[in-house]
């Protein structure tokens, strides 16, 4: 004889499972949302991966997939982070095809930034390497691109015994050296050496105590980056007591609204402080849901039995 049963027995039993272990899917932990890569601390607006900080920063920033190396991605390649201060929003890169004081090379492709990200170029000196003598009278917007009060770096970069490696006898002549300010992009926001007639390049943050000394000089290209008003506004305050209470500021598309994601895989739109026990969480929401999951199955054989 045939039973109603029959058919929605094993029906019931598959929708209990699925209902019995879907909290343990959704508290698992996102392995993108990391509080650390290589040697940095990651805060807001910075975030190691997709839904992690600010979604105006990704995919510009992201953590190499071991975990060791934070990288700047633009539409010209991606750039080591060497460093990151939060206080004046301002990251510093490092090019590899830059050139430095002990090691110079040609640079075969463009350095860019991609218009629709939060980075500007900040306080570096540019110097441009292995010129076409006439750099010195190239002007951009009516405005000469050499800086004529920096020309002192010139001679000093130039002591350097690697500008052999540029193609240049040792002592080169300085014409061939211009201190790019400010250092402009063209209409594809690239520094393209191509068209300047230069062969390389190099960024200094910092001349150290004797601006004269070129291996003291510290190389690298500060980027600074800013927040967008609603960043600042509504997400700021939410996201302190989230990183306060260990976890990491993130957003949930396709609106982007704010989460703050804890160490055990929780999202929440407040703090991880609640949350701190995951394993008892996790048991006791699978708790609660198996318990209205076989109220619901009663429900059903109970019906099925008057029916039959």
């Amino acid at each position: 004889m045939y039973s109603p049963l029959s058919f929605i027995f094993p029906t019931i039993i598959y929708y209990i499972l699925m209902i019995s272990f879907a909290p343990w899917y959704i508290l698992a932990p996102n392995p993108a949302c990391r509080t650390k890569c290589g040697p940095f601390e990651m805060k807001y607006p910075l975030g190691t991966g997709y839904g992690c900080g600010s979604p105006r920063f990704h995919p510009f920033v992201a953590c190499s997939s071991d975990g060791n190396q934070l990288l700047l991605t633009t539409h010209t390649g991606s750039y080591p982070i060497t460093s990151i201060s939060y206080s004046s929003s301002t990251l510093t890169i490092s090019p590899p095809c830059m050139s430095n004081c002990t090691f110079m090379q040609t640079s075969p492709a463009n350095l860019g930034l991609d218009w629709a990200s939060p980075f500007q170029f900040g306080p570096s000196i540019f110097i441009l390497l292995s010129c076409n003598p006439s750099i010195s009278s190239l002007t951009m917007k009516g405005t000469l691109i050499c800086d004529p009060s920096s020309t002192y770096l010139c001679p000093s970069i130039y002591t350097c015994p690697a500008v052999v490696a540029l193609g240049l006898p040792l002592f080169p002549s300085i014409n061939t050296c211009c201190v790019y300010s400010p250092a402009n992009l063209d209409s594809n926001d690239e520094l393209n050496l191509q068209e300047l007639k230069c062969a390389g390049y190099t960024s200094v943050v910092s001349l150290g105590d004797v601006p004269s000394d070129p291996m003291q000089w510290q190389y690298g290209m500060v980027l600074k980056y800013t927040l967008g008003g609603l960043d600042s506004y509504n997400i700021a305050p939410s996201c302190h007591a989230c990183e306060l209470s260990g976890g990491v500021c993130g957003y949930v598309p396709p609106r982007n609204s704010f989460v703050c994601v804890c160490e055990n895989g929780v999202n929440t739109t407040t703090d991880c402080y609640n949350y701190l026990q995951g394993q008892w969480l996790s048991m006791s929401t699978t708790y609660q849901v198996n318990w209205k999951a076989w109220l619901g199955v009663l429900a059903i054989l109970i019906f099925c039995g008057i029916a039959s």
